[in-house]
């Protein structure tokens, strides 16, 4: 189901989480698509391991998938995967998370090595 509509019922809110939490479900073995929405030259400054940067051919990956399928969306603060989430949301997604600190709290939280920027 499309259309910010769920099994009939809204589409659930989506899920804020920290990079601690994110580092969490990474080792937990959780199953979800980690999504990198900065640009490509922030990403070549600092990334987390797996995540794939969003461009034309990954949202056309993720668009055809489940409405159920775990996704989270990271940036460099938390903003702009904020609204990239809010947008999936409203595409029927019902399993969406954002990483509220960013790759900056991936960075003083989980992984000193990221780079901060």
């Amino acid at each position: 189901m499309r259309g910010g509509y769920h099994g009939g019922m809204e589409t659930p809110p989506v899920r804020e989480i920290s990079a601690r939490d994110l580092k969490a479900m990474i080792d937990r073995g959780e199953r979800f698509q980690l999504v990198d929405v900065r640009s490509p030259a922030e990403q070549q400054v600092a990334r987390i391991e797996g995540a794939r940067l969003l461009d034309q051919r990954l949202y056309d990956e993720l668009i055809a998938l489940d409405v159920d399928t775990p996704i989270v969306f990271h940036c460099h603060l938390g903003t702009r995967s904020r609204a990239a989430a809010e947008h999936f949301r409203q595409q029927g997604f019902a399993n969406l998370y954002n990483v509220r600190d960013g790759i900056e709290g991936w960075s003083v939280t989980v992984d000193p090595s990221v780079p901060r920027y």
